[in-house]
């Protein structure tokens, strides 16, 4: 049974005996000498993809969800949402695009080291590796003599995400970005 101190992004506990998984934890440590750290936590229901939001002391209690992990590889989009396999018994597996909202900007074909959440045998929820590699559709073109200084610019990549780069990163470059925070990490 994890402490709500112990949550990470993407576990999977049980709220009020439904089943819920971890979206965003935000550590808030109060002033006041003697009161305890609280964590406000987003919940989204593994079945019916509701949010809920709960604030929680460090040291109170979740019962974990006892569902399948497995890694997948992802392989297409259609009309029925997203297409995954398993590497180990080519299984596929299914998701609806809106299910996964957050995470569809950074599925590139052929991306490996998803890790699926499978509730009875079905996908409710997808874990993407700490950073994936992709290239950059379109940005300005980079400046010449531009220093590793801070300054950056909008660079757009094939599945919509925009994030920041560096000035002298060029159209068509293979760059990191981190998939928690999506920020530029470094080129590929």
């Amino acid at each position: 049974m994890p402490k709500a101190s112990d949550l990470k992004r993407g576990m999977v506990v049980e709220v009020d005996d439904e089943p819920y998984s971890v979206k965003s934890i935000e550590v808030r440590n109060p002033s006041s000498r003697g009161a305890s750290t609280l964590y406000k936590v987003r919940f989204n229901h593994l079945k019916t993809k509701q949010k809920r939001d709960e604030s929680l002391k460090g040291d109170d209690f979740l019962k974990e969800v006892d569902c399948e992990r497995k890694l997948l590889q992802f392989s297409f989009k259609d009309d029925d949402g997203y297409t995954f396999m398993s590497l180990d018994d080519y299984e596929q597996y299914t998701i609806n695009a809106d299910d996964i909202d957050d995470e569809k900007n950074y599925l590139i074909e052929g991306l490996e080291g998803v890790v699926s959440i499978l509730l009875d045998g079905i996908l409710v929820a997808i874990e993407l590796p700490a950073a994936v590699a992709m290239e950059i559709i379109d940005t300005a073109p980079g400046i010449k003599g531009a220093s590793a200084t801070a300054r950056t610019k909008p660079a757009t990549f094939s599945t919509g995400l925009e994030i920041q780069v560096p000035e002298y990163i060029e159209p068509g470059e293979v760059v990191k970005i981190n998939t928690v925070s999506a920020k530029f990490m470094s080129r590929a």
